[in-house]
């Protein structure tokens, strides 16, 4: 799993059936040094290129090689702690994101990645929800709903995932509802890029130091996205920055870490029934002063995964290997209350070592 948030790999091992059973073994997080981030970064820039008409660039498929070799260490260094696997499921790095045009762009070689592991693999996991009319997105709560049946957390529960995007999955009994909430990490971490000349703002320190602008935060939820009935999904990039731009590095860094806060607090009004438990998963959860924020605003027991027994880093790449197994068994990956598509629906192309 390589999340929109371009710190880096995450690779889990899990024991499952693609049903009920679920026993998460090791993992590992292998970061992205400047230069990975870089190209990927420049890669997203040249999908919006091709997004208006323009052919695929070499830069793309160079990425895309780059990326999937990286994925092959990764896998390679976790094996030398877990032993042999079965089959990897390969999410890829999305570059964009445009289910209203029923095309999603995860870039990922998955009959490279078999050939270079030796493993079967399954990738593109997204497309065929998004094709079918869903928005290919938030595709991890049907592992939330898994997890959660093992655990004695008061309900209703929400899972809050806060990558380079937010989403939440509210679960109250055999009900799930997902959808995007708005921004995660990414409009901090290219605040702090561009500002700070650092990738993140590490615990939210910087902001720490900052003022919540009210205006400009008051503009950003004014967005029409957030009163939108869910199922709904984001790009990274759909929300900019143009109402911090004229505030120092800390009041931005502040005010668009409330803006995460405050667009995730939001979600509840989309909720049929007021959630007991928030469970926070990650690297947005490192965040202490995003936590804090988050709390604020929630009349509810927030919780870090780990105070749920989880690994919050491992949660995600966990859940592609969940769904790899559930599209071998041709089991649905999505919802009509996860993804809006009409009906169930299976996904992932195979590709046999």
């Amino acid at each position: 799993m390589s999340g929109t948030s371009l710190d880096g790999v995450d690779a889990a091992v899990l024991e499952t059936d693609g049903e009920a059973l679920v026993r998460p073994g090791p993992a590992l997080t292998m970061p992205y040094d400047d230069a990975t981030r870089a190209q990927l970064r420049a890669a997203l820039e040249d999908a919006r290129g091709v997004a208006q008409g323009a052919a695929v660039p070499q830069s793309i498929r160079d990425a895309e090689r780059m990326l999937t070799e990286k994925h092959a260490e990764a896998v390679k260094a976790l094996l030398a702690k877990s032993g042999p696997v079965d089959l990897i499921g390969f999410h890829g790095q999305t570059i964009l994101h445009r289910p209203e045009r029923r095309w999603t762009w995860q870039i990922g070689d998955g009959a490279l990645l078999a050939r270079l592991t030796g493993i079967d693999v399954v990738n593109d996991f997204r497309s065929a929800d998004v094709k079918a009319g869903g928005q290919g997105a938030p595709l991890v709560p049907l592992y939330h709903a898994a997890l959660a049946r093992n655990s004695q957390l008061a309900r209703p529960l929400v899972i809050v995932n806060i990558g380079g995007v937010a989403n939440v999955t509210y679960i109250n009994g055999d009900f799930v509802l997902a959808f995007d909430t708005g921004p995660g990490n990414a409009p901090i971490d290219d605040w702090m890029h561009s500002h700070a000349g650092v990738a993140v703002d590490k615990n939210g320190d910087f902001a720490r130091t900052g003022k919540v602008n009210d205006a400009a935060l008051d503009a950003m939820l004014a967005n029409p996205f957030f009163d939108v009935t869910p199922p709904k999904s984001l790009d990274r990039l759909d929300f900019g920055m143009g109402a911090v731009e004229g505030l120092s590095p800390a009041d931005g860094a502040a005010t668009l870490t409330a803006f995460t806060a405050a667009s995730i607090a939001r979600a509840r009004e989309h909720f049929p029934d007021s959630a007991m438990t928030w469970i926070v998963c990650g690297g947005g959860r490192h965040n202490t002063t995003l936590m804090q924020m988050l709390q604020a605003r929630v009349n509810a027991q927030v919780l870090k995964a780990e105070g749920a027994r989880w690994d919050g880093d491992a949660l995600e790449a966990e859940a592609f290997a969940y769904l790899a197994v559930r599209s071998l068994k041709g089991l649905p990956l999505s919802l009509p209350t996860t993804t809006g598509v009409a009906q169930p629906i299976t996904g992932g192309k195979f590709w046999k070592a």
